[in-house]
């Protein structure tokens, strides 16, 4: 058992615990209501954010096992850490063209209502802060990713539309895997 008196490292410990009471771990409601934070990523062309709580996790592209009788977007099935994860490209889910290049492609991994998976997408461009100024709530894309969209950003002439993985995992055609 360490002993107290006259220890440095416990007065030190014992400093930032006390000078820690009254702090708060949650931004103050002034400071959390002006910024909106995702993670950024591109699909071909365009530039996506996805709602920080919706993405549990960011993965290069795992060795998977194809499945039989699956949808040609269903990649196939990777074993991150002993958990089996879906891998499904969202190229494909949506009736786009793969492109070619894979150099940078990562999974973006879902865990909602109780089902996990990930999706691809050709690459991710980091945590992306915005002020609630540059949100703008129409958004003009192709009919397939519509469903999935909610709004946009537009800074310094850039658009990231704001695309929810959580509403992908909710629709119905995201479970229609076999063939």
């Amino acid at each position: 058992m360490v002993e107290a008196t006259n220890n440095p490292a416990f007065e030190i410990l014992a400093d930032i615990e006390q000078r820690s009471y009254g702090a708060s771990a949650v931004p103050r409601a002034e400071q959390s209501g002006r910024f909106w934070t995702g993670i950024g990523f591109r699909l071909n062309e365009s530039r996506y954010v996805a709602p920080l709580q919706e993405v549990a996790e960011i993965l290069r592209m795992p060795n998977y096992t194809k499945v039989p009788g699956a949808r040609s977007w269903v990649k196939g099935i990777a074993n991150i850490r002993g958990t089996l994860l879906p891998i499904m490209d969202l190229h494909g889910f949506l009736g786009r063209k793969v492109p070619s290049s894979m150099r940078q492609q990562r999974v973006l991994v879902i865990q909602h209502n109780g089902i996990d998976s990930g999706i691809i997408v050709d690459e991710v461009l980091g945590l992306q802060h915005f002020e609630d100024s540059e949100r703008i709530t129409d958004v003009n894309d192709d009919e397939a990713i519509t469903p999935f969209l909610s709004g946009r950003f537009e800074r310094g002439g850039d658009e990231w539309k704001v695309f929810s993985p959580y509403a992908l995992a909710e629709h119905p055609s995201f479970y229609e895997v076999a063939l």
